[in-house]
């Protein structure tokens, strides 16, 4: 198995809401030698309203993502998801790609009607580059060099680690530039800290972090926070009884006899204190675990490894208990808050298999086709993007009072603040004070937009009054 190492540039950081405008991914053998790559950028979703500081970010003009020479959004992720089903299965490698690259990735396919998971479905895994590198700099410090801040504090950042490692980056936070310097990173630690490559590939494998943790009576969590490594010695308590892919374990900083004699209420305070001492472990996400056994000295950190081991058999040995502590702490957990809006429902339930299918035939047949698939789909928010889709593609192909529905729904994602979008009047406020800032506009990025963001109001006010002055009536 290969990898494919990617990267995207986004309109801003709201998963669902921000779209992608550039991906890029690179192709290697087990070797990390390239053996192919691509690219492709979209234009701008009508309803989506870049944040200026990414449009200052990435460099990138407004008329730029305004360019009707540039493939569609829709145009783009059908290319995209054709090329990484031809390169799978593979090890899809990012740079902070499973917190960020990989949700906007997701969102992406299930807004154009494509299975979401396709980066840990179809025989994949995936590994994140950012973790390794972090660990990388605690456990073999001699493979990388890492810049620190004028306050002491280690830098991450993929340009300024990459030049400090003597790797070409020009052009920071272009797709393609920033999957070079990942690459290259790799190579480096591969070649420098070969166990710790092994270990990355490892835990890239769902199951393989499964079993790890069934396994051992307990292990070390590595934890980043704030570009800071932490180690925690830490036993599982059994399955996050709300996420499948979630393992609860427990941080062995106390005394089992302490935590058994504990009243419910003074250990439910224990476990909800900040930080917490049960930690989840996403068995999906490429965790960083270390077995007690390979643990060097820095992590240990004084403790005794024997003791450490004996703490952890003997919670693994009390059912009990681990049932009692789990139970408490998921009481008072934070429960999740579902999303008003559709953007945000990624996670609010599988399509069902008649779904499926009828997504599969959507793209290869006509638009007033695609229309009547549509009106068959179960999942309302299948059918909310389906609309789109045939809107943004042709929209003369919807009825006139279905039309009305996707002009409603994403002119109020233009205006209206309380539907999680970036609004025109948020970006324009904001553009305005980037501007009444420290000069940092040396090339016209938020002139352009200022004036693209005025125009644009006022189209769409003009619009809207006319269009739904009945509605208000």
């Amino acid at each position: 198995m290969g990898f494919v190492f990617f990267d995207t540039e986004t309109t801003g950081l709201r998963q669902g809401f921000d779209q992608i405008v550039h991906f890029a991914v690179v192709r290697t053998d087990n070797d990390l030698n390239e053996t192919d790559r691509f690219e492709v950028r979209s234009r701008l979703l009508p309803h989506v309203v870049p944040h200026p500081s990414a449009l200052l970010t990435n460099r990138l003009p407004i008329e730029r993502l305004t360019d009707s020479k540039l493939p569609s959004h829709y145009d783009m992720v059908r290319a995209i998801q054709r090329t990484l089903l031809t390169w799978s299965p593979s090890i899809f490698v990012g740079y902070n790609s499973i917190r960020f690259d990989e949700e906007m990735l997701r969102h992406a396919l299930f807004q154009t009607l494509h299975p979401a998971y396709l980066t840990s479905n179809n025989g994949n895994c995936r590994a994140d580059a950012l973790g390794l590198m972090m660990a990388a700099a605690t456990l073999s410090p001699a493979c990388l060099v890492v810049p620190h801040s004028s306050e002491g504090r280690p830098i991450f950042r993929l340009d300024q680690l990459a030049s400090a490692n003597d790797l070409t980056h020009d052009q920071a936070h272009d797709a393609m530039a920033d999957v070079v310097a990942t690459l290259g990173l790799c190579r480096l630690v591969r070649e420098r800290a070969p166990e710790l490559w092994q270990r990355f590939i490892r835990f890239s494998k769902k199951a393989t972090v499964d079993d790890f943790i069934e396994s051992e009576d307990g292990f070390f969590l590595t934890e980043f926070f704030s570009n800071q490594a932490y180690h925690s010695p830490v036993a599982c308590l059994g399955p996050d009884p709300d996420q499948p892919n979630g393992r609860l374990c427990l941080h062995l900083d106390m005394p089992l006899k302490e935590l058994a004699l504990m009243p419910n209420e003074a250990l439910q305070a224990y476990l909800s204190a900040k930080p917490s001492p049960v930690r989840r472990v996403r068995i999906n996400a490429s965790p960083t675990l270390t077995a007690f056994y390979d643990a060097p000295d820095l992590m240990l950190n004084g403790r005794d490894i024997d003791e450490l081991e004996d703490c952890a058999r003997r919670l693994r040995e009390d059912a009990a208990l681990r049932s009692r502590i789990i139970s408490l702490y998921v009481a008072v957990r934070e429960p999740y808050s579902p999303c008003l809006h559709v953007e945000g429902q990624i996670y609010n339930g599988f399509p069902g298999p008649d779904d499926e299918r009828r997504i599969a035939d959507f793209h290869d047949v006509s638009w007033l086709d695609a229309l009547s698939i549509v009106r068959e789909l179960d999942d309302e928010r299948l059918q909310v993007f389906g609309r789109r889709l045939i809107y943004f593609g042709r929209r003369s192909v919807l009825p006139s009072h279905l039309k009305r529905v996707v002009e409603r729904d994403l002119t109020d994602r233009l205006s209206d603040d309380v539907v999680g979008n970036f609004t025109l009047q948020q970006a324009l406020q904001e553009t305005e004070r980037l501007l009444n800032g420290d000069g940092i506009d040396a090339d016209g990025i938020l002139l352009g937009y200022r004036a693209y963001l005025i125009n644009r109001i006022g189209r769409v006010t003009e619009f809207r009054a006319k269009e739904f002055a009945a509605e208000r009536s």
